[in-house]
């Protein structure tokens, strides 16, 4: 039978998402699994890597059922980043994973950028100072539960440990050791500088491969497990974020993703290595070259914030509501009526990386109205984008004439035409709903020899474009003289942010009466 499909594995933080792509990136199957997320104190997430595997089996069972299991020709994983868990040496988990929401390591990163420096971690591993990276973690485990660090065999990200259990294989590849924060971004290797002043040997982080390259086939238990056949080739692929980015073929000149989901990340491809505290720098799931990507924790998540805490919208009357919210922001002019808001509500990634930054809504007044509220939310998150994207264009020299968009929201004409107008530039509509896992898919169809190169596969495989919003000139101009304004709100709010965290901190350390 001819192996015509492969499987991109797409493993998020609540569930995972197998689908059997064919050559010219039509999805056939799919397969899902949820994964639990556990919140033992305020600021810690944490999952037991089991359910990563449970999830994984499952979601490839579902899809075996659907196809014939002989069709595949091989399967590479997109994961969560930022999470990590130890292992033993038979691979058995020795505490929950730390997730990458979890903020338990903030005096860790604080005094680890101190000691060792924040232009030389940001230099060597190509993340500015920030809580997301594992590393500070690292260190909290080195400094807090250091039985357990010791114990350890593997230290394993989400990819290195599917990949274990799927091919019994401890490998993983650099386009998911590097969101860790401890891989020398110009040389591919771990960094031993890094590792040691973390407390953490070297040894017991995994062997690292290419995006692409052949880890190892299914073994018997996996295939029994997952309804694979045991010869089927798995590859290496790399972190969600940059195989959404190959998934939408941004590895052409001029292109940049975007991805509207609960976070908002946006990324494109730079061939050398650069780095700058506009964006941050990671590898590409590609045959060479990096990804140079800006990040605002705070997407859709700020929308159901908005409509369940403030507006009291029950949820199941949510899409309705949404879609009456939707009307009443499109009737408001460009600006809400002088409602801005700024939307750190999970702290600020680029570009200033406080983790304690926190959302304002300025302008209120007895006459706002609820769609105007909505409207802010919208332009807060576009004007911090478009902000953001000119400094990184500027950090690293290269332009950016249009976004391709994806994630849940897409779906709304309105913030697709405000991005167009504010960013002025074509933005593009993805058809592919599910661009990570056709990130990985294209990883696996290069490895198993469908296509010559990842610039080949990403240009055959990649979703068509359904719409295309194109900026408006009338709106550009008023978007551009809004964002002048935007671009000073946050700075002259900054002093008065910190002074506030700090009085939250103190308050949090009293006791209680």
């Amino acid at each position: 039978m001819q192996r015509d499909l492969v499987i991109g594995i797409d493993s998020s933080t609540t569930a995972t998402k197998a689908i059997a792509w064919d050559r010219t990136g039509a999805p056939v199957a799919e397969g899902r699994a949820a994964i639990p997320l556990a919140q033992p104190r305020p600021r810690y997430f944490e999952q037991e890597p089991e359910d990563w595997w449970r999830s994984t089996f499952l979601a490839l069972r579902e899809v075996a059922s659907k196809v014939e299991p002989a069709r595949i020709a091989g399967v590479a994983i997109s994961n969560q980043r930022e999470t990590f868990g130890l292992f033993g040496e038979h691979g058995e988990s020795i505490r929950p994973a730390i997730v990458w929401l979890d903020e338990r390591a903030m005096d860790q990163m604080r005094r680890f950028a101190a000691s060792f420096g924040a232009q030389k971690i940001h230099s060597i591993s190509g993340k500015p100072v920030d809580i997301t990276p594992c590393l500070y973690r690292m260190v909290w485990l080195r400094e807090n539960e250091p039985h357990f660090l010791d114990r350890a065999a593997y230290v394993s990200e989400v990819h290195g440990y599917l990949c274990f259990r799927l091919t019994g294989r401890w490998t993983t590849s650099t386009a998911s050791a590097d969101p860790m924060g401890v891989l020398d971004m110009e040389r591919l290797v771990w960094s031993q500088d890094i590792l040691a002043a973390a407390g953490v040997p070297i040894d017991k982080m995994l062997p690292l491969v290419r995006p692409g390259a052949f880890i190892g086939t299914i073994t018997e238990a996996s295939a029994q497990a997952t309804g694979l056949p045991a010869d089927t080739p798995v590859f290496a692929a790399g972190g969600d974020g940059q195989c959404a980015g190959t998934g939408v073929d941004v590895l052409r000149s001029g292109r940049a993703y975007i991805n509207l989901g609960t976070a908002v990340v946006s990324g494109s491809y730079s061939e050398r290595y650069v780095f700058d505290a506009a964006f941050r720098t990671e590898t590409a799931v590609a045959d060479r070259g990096y990804i140079v990507e800006t990040c605002l924790r705070s997407g859709t998540f700020l929308i159901d914030w908005l409509s369940r805490e403030l507006l009291g919208i029950d949820p199941q009357r949510e899409l309705e509501a949404l879609t009456a919210l939707e009307a009443e922001a499109s009737a408001s002019p460009v600006g809400a009526n002088g409602v801005m808001l700024v939307p750190y509500w999970e702290g600020c990634m680029t570009p200033y990386w406080d983790a304690s930054a926190r959302g304002v809504i300025a302008g209120l007044s007895g006459s706002t109205r609820r769609g105007e509220l909505y409207r802010a939310l919208l332009e807060g998150i576009v004007l911090e984008q478009a902000l953001a994207s000119k400094r990184l264009q500027s950090g690293c020299g290269q332009a950016i004439d249009h976004y391709v968009a994806v994630g849940g929201g897409t779906a709304s004409d309105l913030w697709m035409q405000i991005l167009a107008d504010a960013a002025g530039v074509p933005v593009h509509r993805s058809a592919s709903k599910e661009a990570s896992s056709l990130g990985a898919a294209m990883a696996a169809a290069t490895g198993c020899g469908w296509f010559r190169s990842f610039t080949e596969a990403s240009a055959a495989m990649a979703g068509h474009i359904v719409r295309t919003f194109e900026p408006r000139p009338k709106e550009k101009a008023a978007y551009a003289e809004l964002g002048e304004i935007y671009r000073e709100l946050w700075p002259a709010l900054s002093s008065w942010n910190r002074k506030l965290a700090r009085f939250v901190e103190q308050q949090a350390a009293m006791p209680q009466s």
